[in-house]
């Protein structure tokens, strides 16, 4: 007969600084106090249990910009994981401020392929395994290609970028510690759920992996995706649910012999509250309430950003402030800097704060016409059509792009009402992360772009130039269509102009 023992492992992802509870129809959902409460009350009643968060704490919240992630921290501190991977959010204060954070850390953060890149030394502990109840449980820590974007910055830090070179690294990692007699073997990846299904698939069996949970997409799922004989699981986003596995595990082959998996919603009829967590929380906001409190405008009506892969009224807005009070032709607004699907009508400096929170320097970079047409090609590839997690633009005001995803060619491409020449030259703003990462978003190489001209930082704060704007004026509207139609392969077209 062979041995087997229980284990339970929840997990979370993308939490953002989701610490607060909302109202939703009259009840109360999510936010950490009663996350933690689920979280304790799994572990008095299960034996043996194991939290882990697949990276992105960070980032989302006044609390956590305020403080630069220290908030967060100590919030962290409270809800016990047991162990946590790094996601490409954590990089957001800097490097060095993230190894400040990890001092700062009650518990374990996991990487295996972020290093220095002078000698190779990794930044993290590449792995750990927790024993409980006389099992050994591996877990390894992956990021890919997002972390080095972010990374770029830092010409010191490095990082195996591709799917083949992280299954390799999982490979070494598990044939060094599978002598160790090893019950389980989990995956904590901040890659996305597409490239977790293809990173599945690489995979030698002989290695072991059992389960990976993985982070980035914001993925919700009623069920496992399973590939290569490997469960796959997200928890979606923030802190509305959270993921649960029970396993009965087979010590003797030291693999699973069963499973089942779900997505706890965490509500107030399930969930009870944690004082303690909500205690250091009100701390803060405290601190927060009165400096973000200050009203900056009233928009004309509530202002969405519904989808980051199509043209909307935030998008419109806020990179036609940056177009003209920065003097470019053109303004390349990330679609991902803007964090909210809706903001105002009224608009606190809070407000802004959360939906806005990335504070990049700008950069001024000149452009053919060519050079743009095929840069915006690059954005309007099938993958970032179909919802995966890629750059996408918003495109300011005077920039018509009329897109068919059938032909994969422009029906039309103007500038102020008149077709773009591929000779003529554009000047074009960019946040920083998105300058230093021009090959990846664009296609484009940045020192053909740049010919030998001096980089040029036109704004030290992106955030800075809005929010005054905002104050300056009053009633501000902004419609979301016209400047970006894409005709989709399935017949539906986004963004059509409001006459047609």
């Amino acid at each position: 007969m062979k041995n087997t023992k229980k284990l339970t492992l929840l997990h979370s992802n993308d939490m953002h600084g989701d610490f607060f509870a909302e109202n939703v129809d009259e009840n109360l959902v999510g936010g950490v106090s009663m996350l933690s409460g689920y979280i304790n009350k799994v572990r008095r009643e299960e034996k043996n249990v194991i939290y882990a968060i697949s990276g992105d704490m960070f980032r989302g919240s006044i609390i956590d910009s305020e403080f630069k992630g220290v908030s967060t921290i100590q919030i962290m501190n409270i809800l016990a994981p047991d162990i946590v991977t790094v996601g490409n959010h954590e990089v957001d204060y800097g490097l060095s401020h993230l190894l400040f954070l990890e001092k700062c850390a009650e518990f374990p953060i996991i990487n295996a392929n972020l290093h220095i890149s002078t000698n190779h030394k990794r930044l993290f502990a590449p792995c750990k395994i927790i024993e409980i109840d006389g099992m050994k449980i591996l877990f390894i820590g992956i990021i890919t290609e997002i972390a080095l974007a972010q990374c770029r910055k830092d010409n010191l830090i490095g990082t195996f970028v591709t799917l083949e070179d992280a299954a390799d690294e999982i490979g070494r990692i598990c044939n060094t510690y599978n002598s160790l007699d090893v019950d389980f073997t989990v995956l904590l990846t901040h890659i996305g759920f597409e490239e977790d299904k293809k990173l599945a698939a690489m995979l030698n069996p002989a290695w072991g992996v059992d389960v990976i949970i993985g982070g980035h997409s914001h993925t919700f799922l009623t069920e496992p995706a399973e590939v290569n004989g490997i469960p796959i699981v997200q928890a979606g986003t923030g802190t509305d649910q959270i993921g649960r596995f029970d396993f009965v595990v087979d010590t003797d082959n030291n693999c699973i012999d069963s499973y089942t998996w779900q997505p706890i919603p965490i509500n107030a009829q399930t969930c009870p509250k944690d004082p303690a967590i909500e205690k250091v929380i009100d701390v803060y906001q405290t601190q927060t309430d009165a400096k973000y409190g200050q009203i900056l405008t009233r928009f004309v009506r509530e202002l969405t950003h519904p989808a980051r892969n199509r043209e909307t009224e935030l998008g419109d807005l806020f990179s036609d402030i940056l177009k003209n009070a920065l003097g470019v032709d053109i303004f390349l607004l990330a679609s991902g800097s803007i964090r909210n699907e809706a903001l105002g009508p009224v608009v606190t400096k809070g407000d802004f704060t959360v939906c806005f929170p990335y504070d990049d320097p700008v950069y001024l970079v000149r452009l053919s016409g060519a050079q743009l047409k095929h840069a915006l090609m690059r954005m309007l590839r099938d993958e970032a059509l179909a919802g995966a997690h890629t750059e996408f633009y918003q495109l300011s005001e005077g920039l018509e792009v009329e897109y068919d995803q059938k032909t994969h060619s422009y029906l039309k491409f103007n500038y102020q009402g008149e077709p773009v020449d591929d000779e003529r030259e554009f000047t074009v703003g960019l946040q920083l992360y998105h300058y230093v990462n021009m090959k990846d978003s664009f296609d484009l190489d940045p020192e053909e772009v740049q010919k030998g001209r001096k980089p040029k930082v036109i704004a030290s704060s992106c955030c800075q130039v809005i929010e005054e704007i905002l104050i300056e004026g009053q009633h501000q509207n902004a419609t979301g269509t016209g400047r970006l139609i894409i005709h989709l392969a399935d017949g539906t077209t986004t963004g059509m102009p409001i006459d047609g």
